[in-house]
């Protein structure tokens, strides 16, 4: 579970092969946030402003026909749904949802969150009074709090439809969306973003391979339904998940120890806010690089904390990295196959 955070602090990608393009990271700031994450009665967390990570091509994965998959496209002067991360901004990941045939909401696709939420004005728009449904818990990275619910009908988005559905009263959303969409629902889908083109689907899962010039990336089995896969950190294993509902990027205490015979200087104290108001303190370090598959995050500046999402999760005895959209917002296409339990990353050219 997880949701809005803030901090201060974040990184540069390059995708790993003999004849790959090293990526420049900026140091720009920028405002982070942590998505929501609910267990049928939880939340979470948000945060501050990492430093940006930047992007090269992939070397071709296959030799296989890109899928034909139906797509949300909408044109505009701004993305609308999809956007990229840019040296001014952080990339956010919305879905156009409609809720009890109403809308379309923009809601945050959050991969750490396992129910979805809206904010008060959803809620009013739709019509539903706060008070008629029990109020649930909402789990932040810094904490815990109770909050209104309401029940609605359904929730639709692509071929993910519930009925009915419990959603908690959220505070904000990354960016000004209207909730958050988690990931109930999700076990045999497959979400395909497209950053370049503002692009998002959400479709049943046929079991495709990975396109042409993709990076594939098995995802590990998770109790929790967290995009959940390998990673090294300057010659450390991690568990390292990948979380579109958060703005920057967090370890907690076991990786920062993993990795302190690296760290010299550079430490930075950092207060994290968590979307129930608690604040809980950590410290921000440039962080070696962050290795995946054939995909290097490289220039990352990482926020260590004994986030109180890592205990409710279980996972404060080994190193835990949440990779947010400050890293994530910089690659081309990304397609979470639930079904097949993979990403299939292709990079930004250029």
């Amino acid at each position: 579970m997880i949701g809005a955070w803030y901090r201060k602090g974040a990184g540069a990608l390059q995708h790993k092969s003999h004849d790959c393009r090293t990526l420049n990271a900026s140091t720009a700031r920028r405002h982070a946030r942590w998505g929501l994450s609910v267990a049928l009665v939880a939340f979470g967390a948000w945060g501050d402003e990492p430093e940006q990570p930047v992007l090269s091509p992939l070397p071709p994965q296959a030799d296989l026909p890109q899928a034909d998959l139906p797509q949300v496209s909408i044109s505009a002067p701004e993305p609308r749904y999809v956007a990229p991360t840019r040296r001014d901004q952080i990339g956010r990941i919305w879905a156009p949802v409609l809720i009890n045939g109403q809308g379309p909401f923009r809601l945050v696709l959050d991969t750490g969150a396992s129910h979805s939420g809206v904010t008060a004005r959803v809620a009013a728009a739709l019509g539903i009074p706060l008070d008629q449904s029990p109020p649930v818990m909402l789990r932040g990275v810094t904490g815990s709090a109770e909050v209104p619910s309401i029940r609605v009908q359904s929730l639709t988005v692509g071929d993910l439809t519930l009925r009915p559905a419990i959603l908690a009263i959220v505070i904000d959303a990354l960016g000004g969306a209207e909730g958050i969409l988690g990931t109930e629902g999700l076990e045999d889908k497959r979400i395909y973003i497209d950053f370049r083109h503002d692009l998002i689907s959400i479709k049943r899962s046929h079991n495709e391979r990975a396109p042409e010039d993709f990076v594939t990336i098995p995802v590990l089995r998770s109790r929790l339904g967290l995009p959940m896969f390998k990673a090294v950190v300057g010659g450390v294993a991690v568990k390292a998940i990948l979380d579109t509902g958060g703005q920057a990027t967090i370890g907690n205490w076991a990786m920062r120890n993993a990795l302190m015979r690296h760290e010299h200087a550079g430490a930075q104290p950092e207060e994290i806010v968590g979307v129930t108001t608690d604040e809980q303190s950590g410290e921000s370090y440039s962080t070696p690089p962050i290795e995946f598959g054939s995909v290097r995050i490289q220039g990352a500046r990482v926020t260590y904390g004994d986030m109180r999402i890592f205990d409710h999760w279980k996972m404060t005895d080994e190193p835990v990295l949440l990779i947010g959209m400050d890293a994530i917002g910089l690659l081309d296409t990304v397609i979470i196959d639930y079904h097949r339990r993979e990403l299939q990353i292709r990079m930004r050219k250029g």
